[in-house]
């Protein structure tokens, strides 16, 4: 976090980012100013005491000066010390001031890509139906109706709700609501039709001829699909890889959804990646620019793939179904699955194992008839 001593000049020369930053005072410890994204400016003060956090406003930037906000800051910081915390103010507890700070906390924890999409359901989904709202006031009636209005989009409604439920056991934790409060607990969440897609033999040949064709007009981008096919990895994993992660028969990936993990190499991969010139310290370069190539780079050349091998709707990320589904039937452990994958859980592996219960009807039918004489 920038730390700098506060001065008129330095306050007025802040420029807002597209998320809310905070700059630290070099004069009195706890004490900064808030850069919004709308350009507004509030002085605060972030301090402990009893073991508990404290983060109060000062005051708007636009109304006091820093010298001011500064004996403010620090006539509060001895009420806390000699009297305890000072009472919240309203601007402290409205839901989008939790939730922002809610954000802040959790940039340590969450991916920078699950940061994205959160903060993309916080906008879309949850403030406009509680911004403006004292925190503390939401009851959970509230939140059923808030869930109810989104029954249209299930998908977003059952990701946004473990979103608020953070921000709501934040507010607890923040002395904001009352302990065990959080109105998100216990609300179902809407039953979907799983997504698994699983392609067949006929599919996996189809699609294997149809690359074939067009290797030469698309190399790199053939060479990405097979790559995905051949290991089970997720996109973003393939397209992020550098040559410095491909040695000793495996993949070394520094960063996956589930941390950084080993992917081991059949010799059909290996001949994959021999196959790639190395052109840049990316597997996959990008046309332009030093950094790797993007997702709808090759998203839009798997839709005419897909278009011309006749698979319908079968996205990228069914490709890593199909890996397990594969492995599954040619008598592959589940646990052994999960590894290849890089499942923390063998647990999630498990939605995997459906296109093995045709194998088991088989095996019973077999049983049955050597049995039965």
């Amino acid at each position: 976090m920038v730390s700098t001593t506060l001065t008129d000049a330095r306050v007025r020369a802040l420029k807002p980012r597209k998320s809310a930053r905070d700059i630290r005072d070099g004069k009195l410890k706890g004490f900064g100013v808030r850069v919004l994204p709308s350009g507004r400016k509030r002085f605060f003060l972030h301090c402990q005491h009893g073991g508990e956090r404290i983060w109060r406003i000062v005051g708007d930037a636009a109304e006091m000066d820093a010298n001011e906000a500064r004996a403010r800051a620090t006539a509060m910081l001895a009420v806390i010390r000699n009297e305890g915390p000072l009472p919240a103010s309203p601007e402290d507890t409205v839901f989008e001031a939790v939730a922002e700070a809610t954000f802040r906390r959790h940039e340590r924890i969450w991916k920078p890509r699950t940061l994205k999409v959160n903060r993309g359901y916080l906008r879309k989904q949850i403030l406009p139906r509680f911004a403006g709202r004292q925190i503390a006031e939401i009851a959970r009636q509230d939140v059923v109706h808030w869930f109810a209005s989104l029954r249209a989009t299930p998908v977003a409604a059952d990701r946004s709700m473990p979103v608020l439920s953070v921000i709501m056991r934040e507010a607890e934790r923040m002395g904001f609501r009352e302990e065990g409060s959080n109105p998100c607990r216990g609300i179902r969440r809407y039953r979907r039709k799983g997504r698994e897609r699983f392609l067949s033999d006929a599919e996996i040949r189809s699609l294997a001829a149809c690359l074939d064709a067009s290797e030469g007009a698309r190399p790199l981008g053939v060479a990405a699909i097979r790559l995905l096919m051949l290991t089970g990895c997720r996109k973003s994993e393939i397209l992020t890889l550098r040559w410095t992660d491909c040695r000793e028969g495996a993949l070394f990936l520094r960063d996956s959804k589930t941390g950084p993990r080993t992917v081991w190499l059949s010799c059909a991969a290996e001949r994959v990646l021999d196959g790639i010139a190395r052109t840049s310290p990316w597997v996959f370069p990008a046309a332009r620019g030093d950094g790797p190539r993007s997702a709808p780079w090759l998203d839009a050349l798997w839709f005419g793939v897909r278009e011309e091998a006749d698979l319908g709707d079968v996205r990228l990320h069914d490709l890593r179904h199909s890996y397990a589904s594969f492995g599954l039937r040619r008598g592959e452990s589940v646990t052994v699955i999960a590894r290849l994958l890089g499942h923390l859980s063998a647990t999630t592996t498990l939605k995997y194992t459906h296109p093995a219960d045709a194998m088991a009807a088989d095996a019973a039918a077999t049983v049955g008839a050597i049995l039965g004489g």
